[in-house]
């Protein structure tokens, strides 16, 4: 289990707006800023549910690919989050859909934030026609 994450990026406000829209859909905000003065001078801001776990912050920008996938309790909270990620900004880097090459009910869909991070919003329910 992960309790929480921090990643560098290189625009913090442009980051900040970012996941701010992109994240809604899931319900995770904003929740907390570090005082700039306990930071050594970086900017550090965390988003989460009831707690912040997902931490960002402009001391060091993060190289190399990372990818994040977070939980969507519907197929219409992935669809809501691609499309305030893209309309954020954010570049296509799989729409929302199946893969039933993960397995039978894996619903996500893939975005790349203004760092080129590839951010997933993923669910793991069957849609709701096989449901009933």
């Amino acid at each position: 289990m992960i309790d929480h994450m921090t990643f560098g990026v290189t625009k913090f406000d442009r980051s900040v707006a970012f996941y701010a829209a992109a994240f809604a859909p899931l319900n995770v905000t904003r929740l907390f800023t570090v005082p700039i003065e306990h930071t050594g001078g970086a900017n550090v801001t965390g988003f989460g549910d009831d707690r912040p776990w997902f931490w960002i912050t402009d001391d060091a920008p993060t190289k190399g690919p990372l990818h994040i996938a977070l939980a969507a309790q519907t197929h219409a909270q992935v669809d809501a989050f691609y499309a305030a990620a893209i309309a954020a900004g954010g570049a296509d880097n799989g729409a929302p859909g199946p893969r039933p090459h993960y397995h039978e009910n894996y619903y996500g869909a893939f975005v790349l934030d203004p760092d080129c991070h590839n951010i997933e919003a993923v669910c793991h329910v069957a849609p709701a026609s096989k449901n009933h």
